[in-house]
């Protein structure tokens, strides 16, 4: 975390990020959403949203998560036609999401499919907000996105859609950053 918390304090631009998939299995499921925000310590840089036509249809289970039906991603770009948008925006940043691991996974799994370059640094290892608030606030026993949303009084927006999920992610990695600043400071 201090290298983290060193980074941001220096002027290091971050990238809060979230994508909603059609399930839990990068090589067979697809990106449905992604939605980032670029951040540093002065406040927030820009934002990046997006459906993707995932080439699939989206199983019910996934539209009662998030809303996203199949409809709505008909007419949509294909994750190979937003690719190159996406990496310009998160271009020289740190990625930053809730089970980070999860988001990369699905990430390169596309990026691969099409054939570009997987995430590298400085995008990954990425920052895992999940840790973060686990090492921040061991005894919270609850670290997932929403309940760290009501716990901190944060604005969960539409839970399960990319961008919100993206700005909540933001806001968890800003308190955690925040609590450890002040118990470096004790």
């Amino acid at each position: 975390m201090k290298r983290v918390w060193s980074a941001f304090q220096a002027g290091a631009v971050f990238t809060a990020f979230d994508t909603e998939t059609t399930g839990l299995n990068p090589t067979e499921d697809r990106i449905i959403e992604i939605g980032a925000v670029r951040f540093n310590k002065d406040g927030e840089l820009g934002e990046f949203s997006t459906l993707v036509y995932p080439g699939m249809l989206i199983p019910r289970f996934c539209t009662e998560l998030t809303g996203i039906t199949t409809k709505m991603v008909y007419g949509q770009p294909p994750f190979k036609d937003v690719a190159d948008s996406f990496l310009s925006f998160a271009e020289g940043t740190t990625l930053v999401a809730h089970n980070c691991n999860f988001d990369i996974s699905f990430m390169n799994a596309e990026l691969y499919r099409c054939d570009k370059p997987m995430l590298s640094s400085p995008l990954t290892p990425g920052v895992d907000t999940v840790k973060f608030s686990r090492a921040a606030f061991p005894d919270l026993g609850s670290w997932k996105l929403q309940f760290l949303a009501s716990h901190f009084g944060i604005p969960p927006g539409n839970a399960h859609r990319a961008t919100d999920d993206a700005r909540v992610c933001k806001e968890i990695f800003l308190i955690c950053l925040k609590a450890y600043e002040e118990a470096a400071a004790r």
